[in-house]
């Protein structure tokens, strides 16, 4: 498909090995991310502070992707959180809430059992290209 434009970047952890998914797509003037987790692109481990630097790191990067794909943050329109424990949504929010400081995106939060590598949040997004 020509009219689709695959995202890659060092900012942002890659694709677990053989996993087929890409950091993120570019198409129709819109930006769909990958949920991230909170790995260290550098040394692909999961940060060491719990949910809440596992948030700020999951924002770190998809800021990195949105910025490879020519976007940002202020243009995304979507979210969709996955948190392993609701209990953490109130520390998942004060940290996502420093990033989107004014008209937040629209979104969706859902506990789910598991993540990737034991992670505590996962979060996607979908922004304006």
């Amino acid at each position: 498909m020509s009219d689709r434009t695959v995202i890659v970047t060092e900012g942002a952890p890659r694709p677990f090995a053989g996993a087929p998914y890409n950091q993120a797509i570019k198409a129709a003037g819109l930006v769909f991310c990958a949920g991230q987790v909170g790995l260290d692109p550098a040394s692909g481990s999961l940060v060491e502070g719990g949910v809440e630097a596992q948030t700020r790191r999951v924002m770190q990067n998809l800021a990195a992707v949105l910025k490879a794909a020519g976007s940002s943050l202020d243009r995304v329109v979507k979210t969709t959180v996955f948190v392993a424990d609701l209990g953490d949504f109130a520390t998942v929010n004060d940290v996502y809430a420093t990033y989107f400081p004014e008209q937040p995106p629209a979104r969706s939060t859902v506990q789910v059992a598991g993540l990737p590598a034991g992670a505590l949040v996962e979060i996607e997004a979908i922004a304006l290209a």
